[in-house]
């Protein structure tokens, strides 16, 4: 147990921009959130109708941190959530590199350069594994994103930067000076009520 209560996630969809005809997310459905909780070092999955349960937990947590969060998790993740998902503390890895440096970088390319291991496929994968049953896959697939991205954020928290290799296949390097979350500034209402 930790008396952090930071949390880190990702999302799979069941579907992707092909098959709703445009490149928006909130027009996608989700199949599960994966979930890594620093309270109490657990790592767990959420299928679509389990949301309701993820919900309180985000409220209470002091930070959630993830990859394209905005651009792509929290939309999608509005359409299922009452209140305002982009008003919850949050660290978007994927915006504060493209921050300094001026441009998004693949979570595979942070994660190899700065972890020398990556995510353990692509997103029209886990879609696969969704319509065609394979729950345990999708859990996995998920989960291991979710590894991957809680060490870059842990890399970034204790040496102040992390790597990436950029298009010509070089190893850059790009200060993210993040500080630990503030555990006081933790929301104390239930937002999803839309208070």
């Amino acid at each position: 147990m930790s008396n952090r209560t930071e949390i880190v996630l990702d999302i799979e969809t069941q579907n992707t921009f092909q098959d709703v005809g445009a490149y928006k997310a909130s027009l996608l459905k989700i199949s599960l959130v994966g979930v890594y909780f620093y309270e109490t070092d657990t790592w767990e999955a959420f299928l679509e109708p389990d949301l309701p349960k993820l919900w309180p937990r985000l409220e209470r947590s002091s930070r959630i941190i993830g990859y394209n969060l905005f651009g792509f998790d929290y939309p999608c993740m509005q359409t299922y959530y009452t209140g305002n998902i982009m008003s919850l503390p949050t660290i978007d890895i994927m915006l504060e590199i493209e921050k300094r440096i001026g441009f998004r970088v693949k979570l595979d390319d942070v994660a190899h350069a700065t972890l020398g291991v990556g995510k353990s496929g692509h997103g029209l994968q886990a879609v696969e594994f969704w319509k065609n049953g394979e729950i345990e896959k999708l859990k996995d697939y998920c989960l291991q994103d979710v590894r991957v991205t809680r060490d870059v954020y842990e890399k970034a928290l204790t040496e102040k930067t992390v790597y990436y290799f950029d298009r010509m296949g070089q190893k850059q390097h790009v200060s993210l000076p993040i500080a630990p979350a503030d555990t006081e500034e933790a929301p104390k209402i239930n937002l999803s009520l839309g208070l």
